[in-house]
């Protein structure tokens, strides 16, 4: 059975940092590409960041470049996203999501049929 699990989702302050992580299970991770999609009630889910799952090569939206770090470990099949200098506009629930098939890495949904239920950011800003 394919589990993707998210935990770390907590409140932080403005400029605050979070990492996320994503326990999986139930497929060959190591070759799978992982990302990262964002939700608030009422908008369209935001694909963040992905690394492919070979080689390693990462994209991430223009919204979180140069504040947003996704990693992976093969070994352990966990994905994690890491988050600084936190905005409001962060103030989603994150869910993290495995697929295959993408030419290049991508921020596609369509590219990803494994997906978790998510975890919470919130803030008191």
């Amino acid at each position: 059975q394919v589990r993707l699990v998210e935990s770390g989702g907590a409140l932080v302050q403005p400029g605050g940092s979070l990492r996320l992580s994503c326990a999986t299970s139930g497929f060959n991770f190591g070759v799978y590409d992982i990302a990262w999609f964002r939700q608030a009630v009422g908008k369209e889910r935001e694909g963040v960041a992905c690394m492919r799952g070979s080689g390693g090569s990462t994209l991430y939206a223009d919204s979180v470049k140069g504040r947003f770090t996704i990693s992976r470990d093969n070994q352990e099949k966990m994905a994690y996203l890491q988050l600084n200098n936190l905005t409001s506009e962060d103030r989603r629930l994150y869910v993290c999501a495995a697929g295959r098939g993408g030419v290049s890495a991508n921020l596609f949904p369509k590219t990803y049929y494994y997906w978790g239920q998510g975890t919470q950011v919130t803030g008191s800003y």
